[in-house]
């Protein structure tokens, strides 16, 4: 079993990873290791608690693969196959998963912040309570993934397939959620406000207590969404290709201006309703960005 082992030799260390045996001085084991391990063979190894600096695992089988706890730092797993290997509890700082198989993965309670799982297959994958702001799951499938109070700030599930997924309690204030497949999706007290949820089919999802403030649903076919009040949509934003339940609408978005408070660096973002317009005007409500102090 693998871990804690040090690269003073890239090539020695990954060969024993993998089990293989080298006829070379052995190495002192250490806190971490990295190097390079395209398309070796690590399935069901005990990696858990192993640090990972800078490696590159493109291509590998590490199906079944224990890394409970592993600290995995700007290592690349692209095109891997993970198929349910265990993550739970790991943090992947600059990690890249970008068209791996992570079908049936653990990644509960996981740091997978800024992390890229663009075109991954997260089939039936869990991230319950995992932390993944601004990570790129543009393209990805998420088909029965279990997203259940994950914070989901800022990320990227555009062009997503998750039909069935679950984002139940899930922190999705400001992800872009555009042209994505959402049928019978569960965001049952989810957080969607400031989201773009433009152009997704929303078939047979529940929106029961989520929050839509802010929530841009333009060309959004939400027509057979379940537990979606008027409360909710109003305040919510659409267009004349937003589908609605029967007996349900939605107001027109409309342009919006930015406003720069000075402040401290890197300012938050954050939607403010613009000033009422009398009762007399017909003109559409309009919305102000305003960058939070």
């Amino acid at each position: 079993m693998v871990r804690n082992i040090c690269l003073m030799a890239a090539p020695l260390a990954i060969a024993l990873i993998a089990g293989s045996a080298v006829a070379e001085p052995v190495i002192r084991r250490q806190d971490s290791f990295g190097g390079s391990c395209v398309k070796c063979e690590l399935s069901g190894r005990n990696m858990s608690g192993a640090r990972i600096v800078g490696a590159n695992f493109s291509g590998a089988v590490m199906v079944g693969t224990n890394l409970r706890n592993a600290k995995v730092h700007a290592s690349v797993f692209s095109g891997a196959d993970l198929t349910k290997a265990d993550l739970s509890d790991s943090a992947m700082a600059g990690a890249d998963f970008s068209g791996a198989n992570l079908t049936g993965v653990r990644m509960r309670s996981s740091s997978a912040n800024g992390v890229s799982f663009g075109a991954a297959n997260l089939t039936r994958a869990d991230l319950s309570d995992s932390e993944a702001t601004g990570a790129n799951f543009r393209k990805a499938i998420l088909v029965g993934a279990i997203l259940r109070s994950a914070n989901l700030q800022g990320a990227d599930l555009s062009r997503v397939a998750a039909s069935r997924g679950v984002f139940e309690t899930a922190d999705l204030t400001g992800a872009s959620m555009s042209h994505g497949d959402f049928s019978h999706a569960s965001f049952r007290s989810s957080d969607l406000s400031g989201a773009d949820m433009s152009d997704s089919e929303f078939d047979g999802a529940d929106f029961r207590n989520a929050d839509l403030s802010h929530t841009d649903l333009r060309g959004a076919d939400l027509s057979n969404a379940r537990n979606l009040t008027q409360d909710q949509l109003d305040d919510a934003c659409g267009d004349p290709r937003t589908r609605l339940p029967r007996g349900l609408s939605i107001r027109a978005c409309s342009s919006v201006r930015f406003v720069l408070r000075r402040g401290p660096p890197k300012p938050a973002i954050r939607m403010v309703p613009a000033p009422a317009i009398p009762p007399a005007s017909r003109a559409e409500p309009r919305y102000v960005v305003s960058l939070a102090q």
